[in-house]
């Protein structure tokens, strides 16, 4: 959700009765007080950041976590014991985000509170073993005892109702809240976003962060360098630096990196953060109807 979700989206999210997240993966330090400042005003419910481990200023950005007194953080692409403990101590909740059994296990013998167990499905940067949302939720559930939150391919209240079945405590969405009013992506992007269709996203750039896109001309060019046979000089080469500020936050379709996940397709239009809370919420509920009606 980099380039997508700051304090707007975080705490409209938040107002309708989710868990808003902003997040820091694409923000300066400065730029992150700004938006956890701009959040405490705008909602008094809870909201937390979610930190990716892997990016540089990591000490301070968690400095000004704890001192605007965020209490709920997420963390990705890292190590979960470099600071879980750490944060724990300073009264923070954790949560960390896996793409594996091997690493949800980790991540719980690091202390973390809980952790989003996230399938191949999801937009972003993403896992190698390529495990779908709906093998990997049972297999984690099965092997962990903390909470565990599903991520991946959940744009709806039935795909919500569906991974809650099968032993998820909660969801995390990425994707739908990318298509919303409040989100701050590019409008391009958005509607692009909107327009998608099966099969209009791939995972690429394995050797390097494997990532869900949407097949534009940089998505071609990298397939163009696997073709001939590429090393890892040239694929950093071409991705340079600030390809998903690029295309998601500045509207470079072509050039950008567009980072969305393949329920994309399901997504049709852009609406407040509210109304999508409240639709998945009524689909969740006509799904339980559905299924206790069901005749065995």
């Amino acid at each position: 959700m980099i380039w997508a979700s700051g304090w707007r989206l975080a705490s409209a999210v938040s107002n309708a009765g989710g868990l808003g997240l902003i997040g820091a993966g694409s923000m300066y330090p400065d730029v992150l007080r700004e938006h956890i400042q701009k959040c405490k005003q705008a909602t008094e419910n809870p909201f937390g950041v979610n930190v990716p481990m892997l990016y540089p200023n990591l000490e301070e950005i968690l400095q000004i976590i704890i001192e605007e007194g965020v209490k709920i953080v997420f963390t990705s692409a890292g190590n979960p014991k470099t600071y879980t403990q750490f944060l724990k101590e300073k009264g923070i909740t954790v949560v960390h985000v896996v793409s594996s059994l091997k690493f949800a296990l980790k991540a719980q013998d690091a202390g973390v509170d809980a952790v989003v167990a996230e399938g191949f499905e999801a937009g972003g940067h993403n896992g190698r073993d390529e495990t779908t949302t709906l093998a990997l939720i049972p297999m984690v559930k099965e092997k962990i005892s903390i909470p565990l939150i599903s991520a991946g391919g959940i744009a709806t209240g039935a795909a919500m109702f569906a991974v809650m079945a099968l032993g998820a405590n909660g969801v995390q969405v990425g994707s739908r809240f990318v298509a919303s009013e409040e989100a701050s992506s590019h409008p391009i992007f958005k509607q692009r976003v909107v327009e998608a269709k099966e099969g209009d996203t791939q995972l690429t750039l394995k050797e390097l962060a494997p990532v869900r896109l949407l097949k534009n001309k940089f998505y071609e060019d990298v397939n163009a360098l696997y073709s001939k046979g590429t090393t890892i000089e040239e694929l950093q080469t071409l991705l340079g630096r600030a390809r998903a500020k690029k295309g998601m936050f500045e509207g470079d379709m072509e050039e950008g990196e567009l980072e969305i996940g393949q329920v994309s397709g399901l997504i049709h239009d852009i609406k407040p953060a509210a109304v999508i809370v409240d639709q998945m919420i009524s689909e969740f509920k006509a799904a339980q109807q559905i299924m206790q009606n069901v005749q065995l």
